[in-house]
């Protein structure tokens, strides 16, 4: 009888356990969330959260298109998120299990409509342009006060980049986003993807090439804010990162972000769920806490990237809501550009073109 007891007290115990061991596996960019957040999240819940973080949508897509990626919340770019619904990684939403869907914003989920119709298998989390980031004196020494540091001219004239070498200048890691930069300045569609357009994306790149000092997607962030180089072609908000962390060092960097003139690239990072995750569930959850308006406006606060989600606006700290290099009035916004994905052959191409460029043959 005493073992009988002892045997189902351990089996009880052991059920216990396994009901407080819910957990919900997130992977997320890094750097990209207030981790108070995170503890909020298993404190309101009850779940573990086990938070993961990755630096280039290729390395998600990689865990995402060979399937058992083991994790219930990813954060895939919208070019991205589209070529992954296409090839069936993700789960429809249970919008009924999501009553904080209503505070999203309808401006930014009708363009992220373009990469996943109706919203259907995504949320926005964050969303920002591509431009330039400036140390405003160093770059006003080199090419004058007029220095055109609002307008792509300054990355990709031969002229200015032979310059501003000696200072250094960083871009980012990513064909999808700096290819359609270099069209775009050549008066071209940014989201061209023929012959013509990669040739003429060479021929820019090439002129500039010698006087790129590196080719990374995240390392600019500290290099600019510590004086290191003078010019990052980069995410806003990293860029206005790397504007905070100089100020706040009081080094005598004075850092500025400019979405380029000529129009930037928008991007956007929505939160998925897997098609194979393994508690949807609790997937849900998370998302319907990250809808909360004042756990967006926490995230964004924190990282200082806009969201999509515009009852969050009324707890947005000053110097997010009112910076329009993060939200950028009306008619900012309409000169803002989005692109699709390219195809299996284009990516090819766009991928032999890439390394190319980087390699400087």
């Amino acid at each position: 009888m005493m073992t009988k007891t002892l045997t189902l007290t351990a089996t009880l115990a052991l059920l216990a356990g396994m009901a407080s061991a819910e957990e919900v596996r997130v992977y997320n960019w890094s750097d990209y969330i207030d981790e108070e957040l995170l503890a909020k999240f298993e404190q309101e819940t009850g779940i573990d959260l086990i938070y993961d973080v990755f630096d280039s949508n290729e390395m998600l897509q990689t865990k995402m298109l060979a399937g058992g990626s083991g994790y219930d919340v990813v954060v895939p770019t919208g070019t991205f998120l589209q070529r992954q619904i296409m090839a069936g990684a993700f789960q429809e939403l249970d919008k009924s299990k999501l009553p904080n869907i209503d505070n999203m914003w309808d401006v930014i989920s009708g363009r992220t409509a373009t990469y996943d119709p109706g919203n259907a298998f995504s949320i926005n989390y964050m969303w920002g342009t591509t431009g330039i980031g400036v140390n405003v004196p160093k770059v006003q020494e080199i090419l004058g006060e007029d220095a055109p540091i609002g307008s792509l001219d300054l990355i990709f004239d031969p002229a200015n980049m032979e310059k501003l070498a000696e200072c250094g200048v960083y871009v980012l890691d990513a064909p999808t986003e700096m290819i359609p930069a270099a069209l775009a300045y050549a008066g071209m569609d940014p989201d061209a993807k023929s012959q013509e357009a990669l040739d003429k994306a060479d021929e820019i790149f090439t002129a500039i090439r010698p006087y790129i000092s590196k080719f990374h997607s995240s390392e600019y962030i500290n290099a600019l804010a510590n004086g290191d180089i003078c010019v990052a072609f980069g995410w806003s908000g990293d860029i206005l990162q790397a504007r905070d962390r100089a100020a706040e060092a009081e080094n005598g960097v004075e850092v500025a972000y400019n979405a380029p003139s000529e129009g930037a690239l928008m991007w956007f990072d929505q939160m998925a769920i897997p098609v194979d995750a393994p508690n949807p569930d609790a997937a849900h959850k998370f998302l319907n806490f990250i809808m909360d308006a004042q756990n967006m406006a926490a995230a964004s606060n924190y990282v200082y990237y806009a969201n999509g989600n515009k009852a969050s606006q009324e707890f947005l700290a000053e110097d997010v809501i009112g910076d329009t290099a993060i939200y950028p009035d009306e008619a900012a916004l309409e000169k803002l550009y989005t692109v699709t994905p390219w195809g299996p052959k284009e990516q090819r191409l766009l991928t032999r073109l890439w390394t190319k460029i980087k390699s400087g043959t």
